[in-house]
């Protein structure tokens, strides 16, 4: 059964010799059987700058190498799905570089099909979903206003996307400035909740006399874009902030 079958990939995935497990799966066959989408990572191509270790079935593997001993079902399984969609998505753009467009969103997909065939939880599903769907977002970090970084590590997946990301870079190019930036932002968020309590709820939006509609959640999305980011620090500067903004320009 379905059932069965995903109960013996998890105790070997989730032991310290998952490698061990990986390749005799892949020798007798049973990957192939049980997971056809990893047989095409086989031989498909990666660019040498970024990814000079080979292809995409040799990277998934040297990750599942450098996790640690105890892992997650997410975290395993997001190693192991993180790029299956890149050899459908695979192709040679003018400039002769290999090009994977989409691979994360198309994997995330893939990732849930595959889920679903072997009966996982819609926990563990949802959860290895998430980290596959926003793997490719790390490369941005550096870039993000201090709000949208602070939603993105506040997400429960963060911490072990954060894992995902590090393996990821360790078995290919090397290079960890994200995730040492992210560490550092870990280190400055840790003194407060990285999401605060809101300083403005809907009922100060109708206390304001506000009808309730869909720019109750713009409004509100504002403030707190505006309080993660510290130039609101408290809920009459916030209410102020609404007024102004927002009130006024409706009279």
């Amino acid at each position: 059964s379905a059932e069965r079958i995903r109960d013996e990939l998890v105790k070997i995935f989730l032991s310290p010799n998952r490698v061990r497990g990986w390749d005799l799966l892949d020798e007798s066959g049973l990957l192939k059987a049980i997971l056809p989408e990893i047989e095409p990572m086989k031989g498909c191509a990666q660019p040498e700058q970024f990814h000079p270790e080979g292809d995409v079935f040799q990277h998934t593997r040297l990750m599942l190498e450098l996790l640690p001993e105890n892992v997650s079902v997410p975290l395993v399984f997001s190693v192991i799905l993180h790029d299956v969609a890149k050899p459908v998505t695979s192709h040679v753009d003018p400039t002769g570089r290999i090009r994977f467009n989409e691979h994360d969103k198309i994997g995330a997909e893939m990732t849930e099909q595959i889920m679903e065939r072997l009966r996982f939880s819609r926990a563990e599903i949802d959860a290895t979903v998430e980290m596959v769907r926003q793997h490719m977002v790390f490369k941005d970090v550096p870039k993000m206003r201090v709000a949208k970084l602070k939603r993105f590590m506040a997400r429960p997946t963060f911490e072990e996307e954060l894992e995902l990301h590090r393996v990821d870079c360790e078995s290919s190019h090397g290079m960890l400035d994200n995730y040492k930036f992210l560490q550092g932002k870990r280190e400055e968020f840790a003194n407060e909740p990285i999401i605060p309590p809101p300083l403005v709820r809907g009922e100060d939006l109708i206390a304001l006399g506000m009808k309730p509609g869909p720019q109750f959640g713009e409004i509100l999305e504002a403030v707190e874009t505006r309080q993660l980011e510290g130039a609101l620090k408290d809920r009459e500067e916030a209410l102020e902030f609404v007024k102004r903004e927002f009130v006024r320009s409706k009279e």
